[in-house]
């Protein structure tokens, strides 16, 4: 009897470690960890924070305040997603450094827009201006881009959404430009004639492009901001109960009264 009893107590004690092993692995699993920039992304995230966590996701959000750092904390597995790119964006990181992120769901645009301390409208632009734009391959393209909507320069037609400087064919008011870093281009807006600021560093340097936007991109943008994972976690259960949460009427709710003027506009 008394060695029945002990093994019966042997079998409830590997019963109890595999149910704590078990809900260990449940309570891991349910940690959901997204690296976002402050604004409008960080903010959105915390907005459905509660709504996660109604299913059993624990949302972990980590800010960041560049381009680079979250995608490459994204790629190496200390993240499990990210939301603070354009799809452009994304497909060229891959290109360029190897990675194997993926779109798991388009949320919003934030139209990039012409700023400058030193004019109020876009026809006193000096010949010989120097003009600000972000230095990585996607987001330079775009400001180029813009730039060439309004007339201000001609690209080559090869050029594309990678366009740079020196794909400049005609630039008749002989514009210079000095390629920066996205997140440092409102702290040189002062230092130069004009710049091409991304929204999510336009929007916390108080920039409102509807209102202090010299030339603004229009809404038919293909730039739409993404949540990103490692390619294969698409149908993650975490994400797509993440992406439905940033798809949700609150989000839209958010939008609309954060943002009346256009800073960031909804594609859900």
């Amino acid at each position: 009897m008394k060695k029945h009893t002990g093994t019966l107590c042997a079998a409830f004690a590997v019963l109890a470690l595999f149910i704590s092993c078990a809900k260990q692995k449940d309570t891991k699993a349910s940690v959901l960890k997204v690296g976002a920039t402050p604004e409008p992304h960080a903010e959105m995230l915390k907005l459905v924070v509660e709504d996660l966590a109604s299913q059993g996701i624990k949302l972990d959000v980590i800010e960041f305040t560049d381009y680079i750092t979250p995608n490459d904390a994204l790629e190496s597995g200390q993240i499990d997603a990210n939301f603070f790119q354009h799809l452009p964006y994304m497909d060229s990181f891959n290109k360029e450094k190897g990675y194997h992120l993926a779109n798991a769901g388009g949320i919003h645009i934030e139209p990039i827009a012409l700023y400058s301390k030193k004019i109020s409208v876009l026809s006193d632009l000096p010949a010989g201006a120097v003009i600000a734009i972000p230095n990585d391959p996607t987001n330079e393209g775009r400001a180029l881009l813009l730039l060439q909507s309004a007339g201000l320069i001609k690209l080559s037609a090869s050029a594309g959404i990678t366009a740079t400087p020196q794909d400049i064919t005609e630039n008749a008011k002989k514009l210079k430009f000095r390629e920066i870093e996205a997140a440092s281009l409102p702290r040189v807006l002062q230092d130069v004639d004009a710049a091409v600021i991304n929204g999510n560093y336009a929007i916390p340097a108080g920039l409102r492009a509807s209102k202090d936007g010299l030339l603004i991109e229009g809404a038919d943008s293909p730039y739409v901001n993404i949540i990103s994972v490692k390619a294969g976690n698409e149908k993650d259960t975490r994400i797509t109960a993440l992406v439905k949460a940033l798809c949700s009427e609150k989000i839209a709710d958010f939008i609309e009264k954060r943002y009346p003027d256009g800073e960031v506009v909804k594609v859900f």
